[in-house]
């Protein structure tokens, strides 16, 4: 038995039961997670305790999944997509409900975290009002913490505040930032699934994200709001033009930020208002330059804590080569990017970089192959270590444009041209070639 305090009132709680209760929980969600669609015949019967059984709660997006999947599969007993309406009605005022309710910061970062992965499954099945609760929760969400946070900074100016105390406080602030880094990635599920029309919601979020932009806050918050703006800028376009001027100010000085984290996901956002900004963008162009070009030039820019700053300054860089040429110094800027490439540490935008690349040889770019193809032994480097490499750093369809490309140029390049290029290659790299190159 444990006692506990609540207000004036004292406590027993068998904490055996509750183990068996949640060890019982954990099982049913590694079954729901194991059998995806296979779980389907016993969904509504674990939904009977789901009320009453609050580490069921987190369950919920294995059992939409599953219903899901039972539905497209046609193996739910002829139910259709209602029945996935039928059930996200009930799940998440479950859920929001719960999430009000929940004192615990790791428990409320778990359930922000089962709300998100619900909306990923059947966020477009949501109606307003329903949107409207979670936004709602959000709020008081943020503000529950931010009262915490201040409570925990008023107790570390206690007379009494020792080295024990310091470090419970610490694991606290630590379990905060899980809570902030869960609503980060529940906006970004609202916002990449209802897009634009999720804008006056954010509107209305806005004052309570505003202050995590705060020189005073920490990294990981900082790193939050950016990546919330970023998701804003890609997903919604032409309609999230009119922040620009409020959040990219905040934007080009992060990309300075001596986090790498925040960098990356500063830099990130510039690649993307450079791609979807148009002549919005366009004033920032040349500030724009200058901050990449701190983070690529930086001398400690390729060490493992900042290469995924690095990569995605890169890609920042070359999506304005791209959209902005009229902009910038083409001569200087376009060899300058390529001399960054290739790139190796993040995935996902080293297929975006070398794509780029790959459009960008397919057209003859005049500034990427210079006077008189100066750059073409470099370009051709680029596509054997990408080639080389795998399908690590490049779609199969860029794989293969690469490959076609360099068909091409063997067969149009004179034979020195071609020659001294193979030959600024390595050794085995040119084995590789010839190897792919002839199958």
């Amino acid at each position: 038995m444990e006692t506990i305090t609540l207000g004036d009132k004292r406590i027993g709680i068998k904490t055996s039961v509750l183990e068996e209760k949640a060890t019982a929980c954990n099982m049913l969600c590694c079954y729901a997670d194991e059998l995806k669609e296979g779980f389907y015949p016993w969904i509504d019967q674990l939904l009977m305790h789901i009320l009453s059984v609050h580490c069921l709660l987190l369950a919920m997006p294995d059992l939409l999944r599953s219903a899901k999947l039972a539905v497209e599969k046609g193996i739910a007993q002829g139910r259709n997509e209602t029945y996935i309406k039928q059930l996200s009605d009930y799940i998440f005022p479950a859920l929001v409900e719960a999430l009000h309710k929940e004192p615990d910061t790791d428990i409320c970062a778990n359930m922000l975290d089962a709300l998100s992965e619900c909306l990923q499954i059947s966020g477009p099945l949501l109606d307003e009002s329903q949107v409207r609760s979670v936004v709602d929760e959000i709020k008081l969400v943020i503000t529950a913490s931010s009262d915490r946070k201040k409570e925990r900074a008023e107790r570390a100016k206690a007379e009494d505040f020792d080295a024990e105390e310091g470090e419970l406080l610490k694991e606290e602030n630590e379990q905060e930032e899980e809570v902030f880094d869960q609503v980060g990635e529940l906006l970004g599920t609202l916002i990449k699934t209802f897009k634009a029309s999720f804008l006056p919601f954010f509107d209305e979020l806005s004052s309570y994200l505003m202050p995590m932009w705060g020189k005073d806050r920490t990294a990981e918050e900082r790193r939050i709001a950016i990546c919330i703006f970023d998701d804003v800028a890609e997903q919604c376009h032409g309609a999230a033009l009119k922040y620009y001027d409020t959040y990219l100010p905040f934007l080009l000085e992060a990309c300075n930020d001596e986090n790498p984290d925040v960098r990356q996901a500063a830099v990130y956002g510039l690649g993307v208002c450079a791609e979807y900004g148009g002549s919005v963008f366009k004033p920032l162009v040349g500030e724009s330059l200058s901050r990449l070009n701190f983070v690529i030039r930086h001398p400690n820019a390729l060490q493992p804590d900042n290469v995924m700053a690095y990569d995605n300054a890169v890609s920042a860089l070359g999506k304005i080569c791209q959209f902005h040429r009229d902009s910038i110094d083409s001569a200087q800027v376009v060899p300058a990017w390529l001399s960054c490439l290739p790139i190796k540490g993040d995935i996902i935008e080293a297929k975006v970089v070398h794509d780029l690349l790959c459009s960008m040889v397919e057209s003859s770019d005049r500034e990427l192959l210079g006077p008189n193809n100066q750059y073409l032994p470099k370009i051709v480097s680029v596509f054997a270590e990408v080639l080389c490499s795998g399908n690590d750093l490049a779609s199969q369809q860029t794989f293969s444009r690469m490959v076609n490309l360099l068909r091409q140029l063997q067969q149009t390049l004179p034979p020195s041209t071609l020659a001294s290029t193979w030959s600024s290659l390595q050794p085995q790299q040119q084995l590789a070639l010839q190897s792919i190159l002839s199958s």
